[in-house]
């Protein structure tokens, strides 16, 4: 025991990176498991779209979606879906496919999403640039 503590003296900025790093993968994996959102890749959100009833959000910003869209995508950039939430409330029982460049600020809307009530929503992981690397279709604006 004598051992363990000379140690974490003599060691502490690494110590500390330790138990930093350790919180940080406890974080990670306590969100991962409370999400109440489903995560969906390329193959997955095929799928999923194939579902009549489902909507596909694409929550880029606008500059963004000059590059192209998934076809039938609703467009309702990250910074406004707060406000204009009101546009798919029609959809609060249906599946939901929200994706954005990456998959990153659509996980923050998938979050945003179900605190709003709705209650089927999947993220798209790695975004329209996954969709892309699967040589899957995309429509000019």
């Amino acid at each position: 025991m004598n051992e363990y503590m000379a140690f974490v003296q003599n060691h502490s900025l690494l110590v500390m990176g330790f138990i930093g790093v350790l919180g940080l993968i406890i974080w990670t994996e306590f969100n991962r498991f409370t999400r109440k959102y489903q995560q969906a890749d390329v193959n997955q959100a095929v799928k999923l779209m194939n579902n009549d009833e489902s909507l596909v959000l694409d929550v880029r910003e606008d500059n963004e979606v000059r590059e192209g869209k998934i076809q039938g995508a609703k467009h309702i950039p990250f910074g406004q879906l707060d406000k204009r939430i009101a546009e798919i409330e029609k959809n609060k029982d249906k599946p939901i496919l929200v994706y954005c460049r990456s998959g990153q600020r659509s996980a923050h809307a998938c979050a945003t999403l179900t605190k709003h009530g709705f209650a089927q929503v999947t993220n798209l992981s790695g975004g329209f640039m996954a969709w892309q690397s699967a040589n899957l279709p995309v429509v000019k604006k």
